[in-house]
């Protein structure tokens, strides 16, 4: 088993998709008007929290000009703060909200992580590049050996936990996503909740409200109880 250490090592170096080296690293160069002054991080992003979690959270990708930008993941764009200010409500951070990635967030119980750790154009992966990516969740995972919960920001992160086991020749119930739903993956197996991805076109929607996303980690909670 690796460490964190190159785990994260391995994830940063990848360049394993070159529609997504090609796209992470050209917004990185030309930047957003808002950010011209900044730096971008403009490489994959590994995942970020509490080591010691009994509850991972699956997203879909980094933002563009959020994660890709400050190299931390859900940290800088809406969805983030849609995110941080339920972790917060719900006593899983100590603050609610990530603008940066030295911003002094702490989380607690709870690590964040993505089925594809580059930004791709219109925020859609493909099959495969998520394929590619699948490895560093299951390595993530395998380094959280109190795993108990995973929530899944979306059904492309829901799909994406799903594959993972056959992946690793070990097969999964068949399981439907709905929000705030939870459902056993099996013995010894940690519970999948699914969530709509706080994306700003379901929040803005009305699709996904503060109320129905507390709901998730009320949820969450109950089940680590």
């Amino acid at each position: 088993m690796q460490n964190w250490a190159a785990l994260e090592a391995e994830i940063i170096s990848c360049r394993r998709c070159p529609r997504l080296v090609e796209w992470r690293e050209g917004v990185a160069r030309t930047k957003r008007r808002a950010y011209q002054g900044e730096v971008y991080w403009g490489k994959p992003v590994p995942g970020f929290g509490d080591r010691c979690a009994r509850v991972l959270v699956v997203g879909l990708a980094p933002a563009a000009h959020g994660a890709n930008r400050t190299g931390r993941m859900f940290t800088g764009d809406s969805s983030g703060n849609f995110l941080y200010a339920a972790l917060f409500r719900a006593g899983f951070a100590d603050r609610p909200m990530s603008l940066g990635a030295n911003d002094g967030l702490t989380l607690h119980d709870v690590f964040v992580s993505a089925a594809c750790r580059c930004a791709p154009p219109d925020n859609r992966p493909t099959p495969g590049e998520l394929a590619a990516c699948l490895p560093f969740l299951a390595g993530e995972m395998a380094l959280l050996p109190e795993l108990q919960v995973i929530v899944a920001l979306g059904h492309i992160a829901f799909e994406a936990v799903l594959r993972m086991y056959p992946e690793q020749g070990r097969a999964t119930p068949r399981l439907r996503f709905g929000h705030a739903l939870a459902q056993p993956l099996g013995a010894a197996r940690p519970w999948l909740v699914a969530s709509y991805h706080p994306s700003r076109q379901n929040t803005q929607t009305g699709r996904l409200t503060p109320e129905m996303f507390d709901e998730v980690w009320s949820t969450t909670r109950a089940l680590l109880a």
